[in-house]
């Protein structure tokens, strides 16, 4: 109601930026750089601030009047005593590092081929094998693997097969979730029952359907099935997802949306929060910073890719934000991939394709594959070879995450925060070094199998 005391505290903070913007307006930017309001290389929206008052929840954006500079802006509102953060309106991209554009066929196949090698998604998938022994006939070994197959075996046991139970929510460019109309296509290796609502904080409806790709690659990573005879599958099979788009169908996206879309999530029951893109190197975004505080308080754990070396220059935010897992990349033979960046905030490293470093032993450089759009359609699926960067890499450490609580192996704890603690310090405890510095693997590359092992 008009008259309440809500309305009453909300209109306050109103008035005052509307006061703050007159002033703006009256200060308008001189140079022409600085009436557009935005860098040339785009890294925040144009005419837009995220703001917060002191006695507000969390912010919000606010639109620009004609010629004022967004970082002038910026700094004019901060220096009024009312407000508790003002800054651009940053814009978050997906973390993926550009291949060649040639995409593989559907494989769904036997386990073996008939010529005897591998097929289906034991000669595919690389990043799920284990990592060491003799191997067999019909499941070999993988310097890169993380060992899935133990990890499933883990849950069998502790008849939580797949993670099921655990919420997982994709933050990204949408999934392709379900079929509508002539134009979507639900993803071949996922099932409608997979899915609880999520949102589209782009096009701002229920139905966050992916018009890129990159995020139905991610969620295959994550969940997609398995046993169903169709192509590859995912880590936590079994556990629902909830798809929040946040990134537009170029991989872009904005702070704002961004913080929306993470207490959506929350809001949700997410019991993991899967980021797999970055803001730009040395950016503070206070709006994604607030609600990933807000998470933790509630005990979801939130994943983030660090960014890829040529997109960023250090590990890049939402990754080094509070209480995340920074998740750095590796390749097919076990080494630090040639995009994954170096920095004190990187927790694990997990598979993330493509070409190793330099003095790395192995050069196999396969990428990471899974089930998603090609040809720029939102109606066509395969199995792309153009996916490689850290953005896969966080998808695995989400996929395992999931696994992780859905064990039981770590004990109950009273504070939600230290549900986060506890499976945070078991990755690290049970991630393999690669006998790198921790500033370019973390804790190692993370192991399912050892992670969901009661007797790790």
């Amino acid at each position: 109601m008009p008259g309440s005391p809500r309305a009453q505290n909300d209109m306050k903070p109103r008035l005052s930026i509307f006061a703050v913007l007159v002033l703006l307006a009256a200060l308008s930017a001189t140079s022409a750089q600085a009436a557009m309001g935005i860098s040339p290389a785009r890294k925040f929206a144009p005419h837009q601030l995220v703001v917060k008052f002191e006695g507000q929840r969390r912010g919000r954006a606010v639109g620009l009047p004609p010629h004022v500079s967004v970082r002038r802006a910026a700094a004019t509102l901060r220096r009024n005593r009312q407000v508790a953060y003002a800054a651009p309106n940053y814009i978050a991209t997906a973390s993926v590092t550009p291949q060649p554009t040639t995409a593989l066929p559907n494989d769904p196949g036997p386990l073996l081929e008939t010529s005897g090698s591998p097929g289906g998604w034991v000669g595919k998938q690389w990043n799920f094998l284990p990592w060491e022994g003799t191997g067999t006939p019909t499941l070999p070994t993988s310097a890169g693997g993380i060992d899935a197959v133990g990890a499933w075996e883990n849950l069998i046991a502790a008849k939580r097969a797949g993670a099921r139970g655990v919420k997982i929510a994709v933050l990204d460019t949408g999934i392709a979730y379900r079929n509508r109309g002539r134009r979507f296509r639900r993803s071949p290796d996922f099932s409608a029952g997979q899915f609880i609502r999520g949102y589209d904080f782009v096009d701002r409806d229920h139905l966050p359907l992916d018009e890129n790709g990159h995020g139905t690659h991610v969620a295959g990573t994550i969940a997609e099935k398995t046993n169903n005879g169709i192509a590859l599958t995912g880590l936590a099979y079994r556990a629902k997802l909830i798809p929040v788009r946040v990134l537009n169908k170029y991989g872009s996206g904005r702070a704002s949306d961004i913080a929306r879309g993470i207490h959506y999530a929350v809001a949700r029951g997410a019991d993991v929060i899967n980021m797999s893109f970055n803001f730009s190197c040395g950016k503070r975004v206070p709006s994604v910073d607030e609600e990933l505080r807000y998470a933790f308080r509630r005990g979801v754990v939130a994943v983030a890719s660090i960014g890829n070396l040529g997109s960023e220059t250090c590990v890049s935010p939402p990754a080094n934000g509070p209480r995340v897992i920074g998740v750095g990349g590796t390749t097919e033979g076990g080494c630090l991939g040639s995009y994954s960046l170096t920095g004190k905030r990187i927790d694990v490293v997990a598979p993330g394709g493509g070409t190793p470093v330099e003095g790395c032993p192995s050069i196999s450089a396969r990428p990471i594959y899974q089930v998603t759009l090609v040809d720029g359609t939102t109606r066509r699926f395969g199995q792309p070879s153009t996916y490689v960067g850290t953005s896969m890499a966080a998808a695995h450490v989400s996929g395992v995450a999931a696994m992780v609580l859905a064990s039981g192996v770590l004990k109950p704890h009273a504070s939600p925060k230290g549900t986060v603690n506890r499976l945070t310090r078991r990755l690290r405890k049970t991630a393999r070094d690669l006998g790198l510095s921790p500033t370019l693997q973390g804790a190692g590359l993370i192991d399912a199998g050892r992670a969901t092992d009661p007797g790790t």
